[in-house]
């Protein structure tokens, strides 16, 4: 079949991609400004560039190709930048999601049976300060209470979808998706930890210093593969027009993750506090409840973060 995946140009999106062709699917990425380095992606795997701000770009995409399932991961999906560039996240996040669904009811006036799957990539960063409310798993319907220009957005292109499902009927999932890393990631923790070891590593230093903020924060973090297995389960067994959770069932201690790099490098760091890796307050962040992703597609988490923190370290050594 042929299937979209928008925003390939990222970490989760081109894993996909990856994926997809591997199974044998027909598959076309697109990407803008790519957080990635797509050239290790295989020269057979269809990549388009578009910038989805500008609904011509994904209307002709999506009617040149018709495909039958469509993982909308194109987003501007830092927090911090969305302060800085908020008119560029609205009209990403927003006004990109709009265009997808508008380039399906085109699509349908030409096709009158064209009848896609559409998975949106939304975000935990929709509850908000509503994590603060809560000791368990937060649950699908808890408030929406977003702290950031980027958590409006979500909320914003959870709801379109809903309203597009509603009253166009065009069959959405809308996933809510909680911390997530693994290969090519930049800019977390897990990654800046592992690529930094692996500079240590490479320069042959004596001293294995590695710079560090709070450590003592814990967060729920999933391998991207858990990540995009779930999308897929959804996108063939999901309830079309509901919102899922995603999310690792486990929390680490940002120290933990030290010690399995640690563990698998076969080296003991000294730690150095940088204050500019700390802030002010470091969030409360809890785990989604994935009671429904799991009742609905069988989805179970599969891969531990001794096994990703492995991967990235053999990624890093190979990158860099």
């Amino acid at each position: 079949m042929n299937i979209l995946v928008t925003g390939a140009g990222g970490m989760v999106g081109s894993h996909m991609v990856e994926m997809l062709y591997e199974q044998g699917e027909n598959v076309i990425g697109t990407y803008y400004k790519p957080t990635t380095d797509i050239h290790e992606l295989r020269d057979e795997i269809k990549m388009i560039e578009c910038d989805v701000r500008y609904p011509e770009n994904i209307e002709r995409i999506i009617l040149a190709h018709k495909p039958q399932k469509i993982f909308h991961l194109a987003a501007q999906s830092y927090p911090t930048v969305s302060w800085e560039k908020p008119y560029e996240t609205v009209d990403t996040n927003i006004n990109g999601t709009v265009a997808i669904y508008e380039a399906v009811k085109k699509c349908r006036k030409e096709e009158q049976g064209y009848d896609p799957v559409v998975v949106v990539a939304c975000s935990s960063a929709e509850y908000g300060a509503s994590l603060e409310r809560y000791d368990t798993p937060v649950p699908e319907d808890a408030p929406l209470l977003p702290l950031h220009p980027y958590g409006v957005t979500k909320v914003a292109q959870d709801l379109l979808s809903y309203q597009y499902f509603a009253n166009d009927g065009i069959r959405c999932i809308r996933a809510r998706i909680f911390n997530s890393t693994g290969t090519r990631k930049v800019c977390d923790v897990t990654s800046d930890f592992t690529k930094r070891a692996v500079l240590l590593e490479k320069q042959g230093s004596s001293e294995w210093k590695l710079r560090v903020g709070n450590i003592h924060t814990r967060r729920a973090i999933m391998d991207q593969r858990d990540l995009i297995e779930a999308l897929f389960l959804l996108s063939e067994k999901g309830v079309w027009g509901e919102v899922y959770n995603i999310s690792s069932e486990s929390v680490v201690e940002m120290s933990e993750i030290i010690e399995m790099i640690e563990k698998e490098m076969k080296v003991h760091f000294s730690l150095e506090v940088d204050p500019a890796l700390l802030r002010p307050t470091d969030e409360k962040v809890i785990a989604g409840d994935v009671t429904k992703l799991k009742r609905d597609t069988g989805w179970k988490q599969k891969i531990k973060m001794e096994q990703t923190v492995h991967d990235m370290l053999e990624y890093w050594r190979k990158k860099l």
